[in-house]
């Protein structure tokens, strides 16, 4: 089986290269390329189709995206090209060459309303250009092959792995760095582990899943003043830090930023659980796996 893999030197990336399955050939691609990856601009519609023109994988493994949430509100026209125009330019010629669309996705897509988990099949209503963005692939990968059943859309929420940039090394470095930190406490969703994130999505192709939308996050809830104070215990647990920092818990409101977040983005991931057939790891315990994987 040939799998294309976009994104492969980011946080997700960097987690399914080190879980490649036996007897797939994975065609590792990123922006900007590098040792054993070949170049592949998402943003770059021709690019993208050519791809699989050339390699006519089985699989395409969208897990590249644009992921600067603040950063979009100022470039909503790249975010766009990148999170809707790969999509759907991936999804246009796999209908010419027959494999499928696995299309890495984000919580982001909901407004955070409703004060209960999502669940798959709920309708989109992004809050910025970053879920605006996201919510156009999801929407060109559904229309284009909802109908043969070969694309397949993947949500997840607030991902965090032991390399790239992610809030728990953010924290982390704070942790050393300060006395105190203040963190957001009014927005709850549930952090994601990269080698979770990325178990799931071997999964989804090995295992031929026909679901179009599934959910995979981390078991348990937690909000970022959560996090935080998780990072500072846990690593001070493990030695990492001599001391950890007084987390201090802000609103929203406190904490200002560009982009509107969801203030509860959690996500259903009953149904998907069962489909995939593996069992959820709780938060806490692959954060601490996380800081024990560090390079």
């Amino acid at each position: 089986m040939k799998v294309l893999l976009t994104g492969a030197t980011g946080q997700l990336g960097h987690a399914l290269r080190q879980q490649v399955p036996a007897g797939v050939e994975l065609i590792a691609t990123s922006r900007n390329g590098g040792d054993g990856v070949l170049p592949l601009d998402l943003a770059k519609a021709a690019a993208c189709r050519a791809a699989v023109l050339e390699h006519r994988p089985d699989w395409v493994l969208n897990g590249g995206a644009y992921t600067a949430v603040d950063k979009a509100e100022s470039e909503p026209e790249l975010a766009l090209t990148v999170n809707g125009g790969a999509p759907q330019a991936f999804a246009e010629t796999l209908l010419e060459t027959g494999g499928r669309l696995l299309q890495v996705s984000t919580d982001f897509v909901f407004n955070g309303q409703q004060g209960s988990p999502y669940r798959p099949e709920q309708a989109r209503d992004p809050l910025g250009s970053y879920g605006r963005s996201k919510a156009a692939g999801e929407e060109a990968v559904e229309q284009l092959l909802a109908g043969s059943g070969r694309g397949v859309i993947l949500r997840t929420s607030w991902v965090m792995g032991p390399v790239g940039k992610n809030f728990a090394l953010t924290m982390l470095r704070l942790h050393n760095e300060r006395k105190q930190i203040g963190v957001v406490a009014d927005q709850v969703g549930c952090p994601t582990s990269t080698a979770t994130l990325a178990q799931a999505c071997w999964r989804v192709i090995t295992a031929n899943v026909q679901e179009p939308v599934l959910h995979w996050c981390d078991a348990g809830a937690a909000s970022w003043f959560d996090v935080a104070l998780a990072v500072g215990e846990q690593a001070q647990e493990l030695g990492l830090l001599g001391q950890s920092a007084v987390v201090t818990p802000l609103t929203t409101a406190e904490y200002p930023l560009p982009a509107q977040r969801p203030s509860y983005s959690l996500l259903d991931c009953s149904s998907s659980r069962q489909s995939l057939g593996l069992a959820p790891t709780p938060w806490r315990q692959a954060l601490r796996q996380l800081l024990q994987h560090l390079p």
